[in-house]
């Protein structure tokens, strides 16, 4: 047992047990815990704990350890409780504390979590699969509500282009709901660095600041950094979600690494030091880059599509354009869709992949359906379709779809069957580029807006009938309370 598990069992030995303990944290110096019976602890045994410096009783019983000391304690102590740092420990509320609904919804969750222990079969995969839950499922809300805003904002945008209403007076109103959106998305990867530090065990402000570097935002202007297997700029949020994830649960691997051996004296110094300036160069020379050569690759694979033509052309394009969402790399299509525009008045590309986002509308609409009793996932879905519909995907995409696996790839196949059907009646473009979904209707050339309505619920109906019958996991269909 390392000399910082052994200050933890003294702690809990000195405030009544485990079993007297309702939540674990820490901040710079302290160990925070959560005390069901304040009459269990004994100050006295705690202060002369070898290792504890002092106790501070105020809302939470505060353990002073020191810096460096403190992460290790904090994690020994949550590892030996069977929870993460910051979790509720449920079992240790008082009874008289928790409701009827809680008694009943605890007694479920035990008796799931003992099925489930029985099976012994949870998979590499599924734990991943749950990790980005765990990662993305907190950032419903904000997603929900900022995209929400952006639909808004999307459907008075491409009214103004298309003429419908007149500029002057709406445009202000579209940049104010630009700022109150970007409040959420313009960030998303700094709040996907934090909670996959969380996640993953590693130091929340770490993750968000190694998640802040693929942002660019120190560069002076005029100033670039020099892909090194181009030659080319790496450019801002290069590498996208995908990279943030493989950037941060790195970080984590390293710290972790780190304070095995590093002095707790120092720790505070030198761990997030080297950690920020290791990972802030292999984020920015290798992670960013290599997702460069990805996007270079799939530009050319789109182009040679496009020229394709056709139905093969839509299907292919509308079921990949979600990956490359993820991946961050829709952003290099911005040019392709400008020079069609330039050429000949509109870009036949932008509608048949906005065909992807219906298929994540109709997987999300047969999961409801089928995973009626699973309350959680109706209520993200329930969250995620308006905005899904007006052509905002990441509430359905990151909290519905990609956790659970499966009705992601329905998704994207139902997007494919969308796009073959747009690709099909040809010659359907868009003005300007703006939101898919609905919103993109009043930009759609040349009249043709029925037929992009047509592919549209084509792309609905793929996505559902496809999860229905093949996307659903048979877990997600379990009954589960709020």
């Amino acid at each position: 047992m390392s000399k910082e598990a052994e200050i933890g069992r003294k702690i809990f030995e000195n405030v009544g047990g485990k079993e007297n303990v309702s939540r674990i944290a820490h901040c710079m110096t302290r160990v925070r815990l959560g005390i069901r019976d304040p009459e269990k602890v004994d100050l006295d045994q705690l202060k002369k704990v070898p290792g504890v410096l002092g106790v501070v009783e105020d809302e939470t019983l505060q353990v002073i350890v020191g810096p460096g000391v403190v992460n290790k304690v904090a994690a020994a102590m949550a590892e030996e409780a069977g929870v993460k740092i910051g979790e509720v420990i449920n079992e240790n509320l008082d009874a008289e504390q928790k409701s009827g609904k809680e008694l009943v919804e605890e007694k479920a969750a035990e008796t799931k979590a003992s099925m489930k222990a029985k099976q012994n079969n949870q998979s590499s995969f599924k734990k991943l699969l749950k990790s980005i839950s765990n990662i993305f499922v907190p950032l419903i809300p904000g997603f929900v509500g900022a995209g929400l805003i952006a639909g808004i904002a999307a459907i008075l945008t491409n009214n103004i282009t298309a003429g419908n209403l007149d500029a002057g007076t709406w445009t202000q109103y579209v940049d104010i709901l630009g700022v109150i959106n970007k409040g959420i998305f313009a960030f998303l990867s700094i709040y996907v660095g934090i909670n996959t530090a969380n996640e993953f065990g590693g130091t929340p402000v770490l993750g968000g600041g190694i998640a802040g570097i693929t942002m660019l935002s120190g560069l002076a202007d005029g100033h670039t950094i020099t892909n090194i297997f181009t030659g080319d700029a790496i450019l801002p949020g290069q590498g996208g979600i995908i990279g943030v994830l493989f950037a941060v649960w790195l970080m984590c691997v390293l710290e972790k690494s780190l304070r095995k051996f590093i002095p707790n004296a120092i720790d505070i110094i030198v761990t997030p030091t080297i950690v920020m300036l290791v990972m802030g160069l292999i984020t920015i020379f290798l992670i960013m880059p290599v997702a460069g050569l990805i996007s270079e690759g799939l530009v050319s694979a789109i182009n040679w599509t496009i020229e394709v033509g056709g139905l093969f052309s839509g299907f292919v394009l509308g079921t990949f354009f979600l990956p490359m969402v993820m991946l961050g790399l829709h952003q290099v299509l911005t040019p392709i869709h400008v020079e069609m525009i330039a050429q000949t008045g509109a870009t036949l590309l932008l509608p048949i992949l906005a065909m992807a986002g219906g298929g994540q509308v109709g997987a999300s609409i047969a999961l409801w359906i089928r995973c009626r009793k699973n309350k959680p996932l109706v209520n993200m879905i329930k969250g995620g379709l308006p905005v899904g519909i007006l052509g905002i995907g990441e509430p359905l995409i990151y909290g519905v779809t990609v956790p659970l696996g499966r009705p992601f790839i329905t998704a994207c196949l139902g997007g494919g069957i969308g796009g073959a059907v747009i690709g099909a009646f040809g010659n359907i473009g868009a003005i300007a580029i703006g939101p898919s979904g609905v919103a993109l209707i009043p930009l759609i050339a040349g009249g043709h807006w029925l037929g992009y309505v047509i592919g549209l619920l084509a792309a609905y109906l793929g996505g559902f009938v496809l999860t229905y019958f093949f996307g659903t996991p048979k877990d997600a269909m379990e009954a589960v309370n709020e």
